[in-house]
């Protein structure tokens, strides 16, 4: 049985059909994150206590660096996911609407892409 009006039959509109898949990735993320930032939280703690030598011998361990890369990753890529979901709700007109989402989606590409640029040149100094 279709629920939907001749209007939305006829247009194709109905369910977004990609909600489920967004909905299951900030969960994911979500959930990525936990152990990840204990990582975070060992390197900034070793960054703010220990020398500076051994805060670079440390990230410059393979699993450590791969841990934070990964948590650099997932941070952005939730953070993302995140705003796109509140421009959503919140920017009524479509093309703002789209403007926005995708100068958000730059900017975290951006920025996730210079912290990981930044953790690789500190991995290769160690």
């Amino acid at each position: 049985m279709d629920y939907r009006t001749p209007l939305a039959r006829a247009k194709g509109l109905g369910s977004a059909k990609s909600g489920t898949g967004h909905w299951w990735l900030q969960r994911i993320t979500a959930v990525a994150l936990i152990p990840l930032s204990f990582w975070l939280l060992k390197f900034l703690g070793l960054s703010l206590t220990a020398p500076y030598q051994q805060s670079v011998d440390w990230l410059a361990s393979p699993l450590n660096s791969a841990c934070i890369a990964a948590w650099t990753l997932a941070a952005f890529y939730h953070a993302a996911l995140g705003l796109q979901v509140v421009i959503e709700d919140y920017v009524a007109a479509e093309g703002p609407k789209i403007i926005s989402i995708w100068a958000a989606n730059l900017a975290f590409l951006f920025l996730a892409i210079a912290a990981l640029l930044a953790v690789f040149r500190i991995v290769s100094i160690g």
